[in-house]
């Protein structure tokens, strides 16, 4: 494996922006049109370029700024589809992820340890069901051809074990544990911006800050969100893939939007996580609150699966009776039980899912949004819009192929197969070279081959070397490198995304200025 084309071609950056969004909207014509830049829609983005059809894709905010920038961070397997005997999904799911580990993003997606706390609150009956789950997820990755050596088996664990690999968890009454092994990507938006970068690297035109204001199955009208300016960009498919906007910009597309909440905690405060934790929610036979150690001092616990009703806001609120539902849950295997001051920041994302007629429960009530499939869809609409919806992170990949098989069949447009499968991402390269590199192992999980440039930056600038705030590993030298290679525009851009150290307001309060320093100082060498 050889990381995908880069170089300059891979940069993007303000200058790059204005440009090609001055070519987007001169009026060619150009084969594809895609709207939103999340995972998905970075996925087509790059889907369609490696096709080498002339692609443009905007967003009306930035990279990764919708849901997929607040998942669990997991590329699942598909296990809790087997439960529901959704058996296409589960192997779908276990194929991708298998996909990103071992050829598109190793850099990226690498093995999850989880430990299931044989607590007293875990009957033998529900201990007995898990592990067969875990063992069902064991022949997922058989069948999905994932190495071993990528994604060890799952196996009993006695109750010492247990506890050194959660050692905050209550020693009585605790029988043992049980491990299994899933897929997790270092950051999920680092994910899409590696996507859009590799789009860029072929060709395409990554626009953020640039908002669809109507879409035609010819093209749209879009605004210009940092000067106002409106234009046109005329093409011969378009693909929306907005999530949870979707129905927003295309009539007919019912979204039944689910919130999946997360707490942030310092990692001080449950010790050393060798594991990650699985944790069963009482009453539930398939469902488990997450504890997941991020490496950077900070655990996430997530998450709800809870309707949401009304508008669709651009940055979903966290409402205090999630935050009481995950610390409940997470009390009931602790030694000692989180607080509500011990939460320092919490975040929520809504999945995008297909609001399908008829699903409902079996008092005739809606379906609660845990039972709806996560299968995706591509739907076209009358005036010729593709628009692809629900579906996963995990599942991006294959979500993008068939929505550019759809748009380009529909369309008339001549498309090779998609090659995604065995392209590489920025940044990919196989395990012994990454290992090898001259880099700090964290700058490896984060850029892969790119971390030596990273790190390259820190070492000729010894200012840049330092943190950006006290106790937190990013560096000054990652803010700069975000905004002169990965199109960030501003501190949000940074904070939030590029870096995930806005998720503890606090933090983010502390760090601003030196956000604001290494873009004012970008721009002051800029011609």
């Amino acid at each position: 494996m050889s990381d995908t084309k880069a170089g300059t071609g891979a940069s993007l950056g303000a200058q790059r922006r204005t440009r090609e969004l001055t070519e987007a909207t001169d009026g060619r014509v150009v084969d594809v049109l895609v709207v939103g830049l999340g995972a998905t829609g970075a996925g087509v983005a790059l889907d369609a370029a490696a096709r080498g059809l002339d692609v443009v894709a905007v967003d009306a905010h930035d990279l990764a700024f919708g849901t997929s920038r607040w998942s669990s961070k997991l590329i699942h397997g598909g296990l809790r589809y087997l439960a529901s005997a959704q058996f296409d999904v589960a192997h779908e799911s276990a194929v991708e992820r298998g996909v990103l580990m071992t050829r598109t993003a190793p850099h990226l997606v690498a093995a999850q340890p989880f430990v299931l706390p044989l607590t007293p609150l875990v009957s033998r009956g529900q201990a007995s069901l898990a592990w067969a789950g875990f063992r069902a997820g064991d022949m997922l990755r058989l069948a999905a051809r994932t190495p071993r050596q990528v994604l060890p088996a799952p196996r009993r664990l006695t109750a010492t074990e247990a506890r050194h690999l959660a050692p905050s968890v209550r020693p009585a009454g605790l029988r043992g544990g049980l491990l299994s092994w899933d897929g997790r990507v270092t950051d999920d938006a680092r994910l899409v911006t590696a996507l859009a970068r590799t789009a860029a690297a072929h060709g395409g035109r990554m626009l953020t800050r640039v908002r669809a204001l109507e879409l035609t199955g010819s093209g749209a009208r879009i605004r210009d969100e940092l000067t106002g300016e409106e234009g046109e960009i005329k093409a011969r498919a378009v693909i929306n893939a907005s999530g949870v906007w979707a129905g927003d910009l295309v009539e007919g597309i019912r979204i039944r939007p689910s919130r999946g909440t997360h707490l942030v905690l310092r990692s001080e405060r449950l010790g050393a996580l060798p594991a990650g934790l699985h944790i069963p929610i009482p009453g539930e036979t398939n469902r488990f609150v997450l504890v997941l150690p991020q490496g950077d001092g900070r655990v996430y616990v997530g998450l709800t699966d809870e309707p949401v009703e009304g508008g669709i806001p651009d940055v979903p609120e966290v409402p205090e009776t999630d935050i009481g539902f995950l610390l409940d849950v997470l009390g009931s295997v602790l030694d000692t039980p989180v607080t509500r001051d011990e939460v320092v920041g919490a975040f929520a994302g809504l999945r995008p899912l297909l609001d399908t007629s008829g699903h409902e429960g079996g008092d005739g009530a809606p379906a609660r949004t845990s039972d709806i499939s996560r299968r995706h869809a591509v739907l076209t609409s009358p005036d010729g819009v593709t628009t692809i919806v629900g579906g996963k992170l995990t599942t991006y990949r294959r979500m993008a192929q068939d929505a550019v098989d759809a748009a380009t069949a529909g369309r008339g447009l001549p498309a090779v197969p998609s090659p995604t499968a065995s392209l590489p991402l920025v940044g990919a390269a196989a395990p012994a070279r990454l290992r090898a590199l001259s880099a700090p192992p964290r700058l490896v999980r984060r850029y892969g081959t790119e971390a030596a440039s990273v790190h390259a930056l820190a070492a000729e600038d010894p200012a840049l070397a330092q943190p950006v705030l006290p106790g937190h590993p990013v560096t000054r030298a990652e803010l700069l490198w975000a905004v002169r290679h990965e199109g960030a525009l501003d501190e949000s851009d940074l904070l939030d995304r590029r870096t995930r150290i806005g998720l503890v307001p606090e933090d983010r309060a502390e760090a601003l200025a030196v956000a604001r320093e290494v873009l004012e100082r970008e721009a002051a060498v800029r011609p």
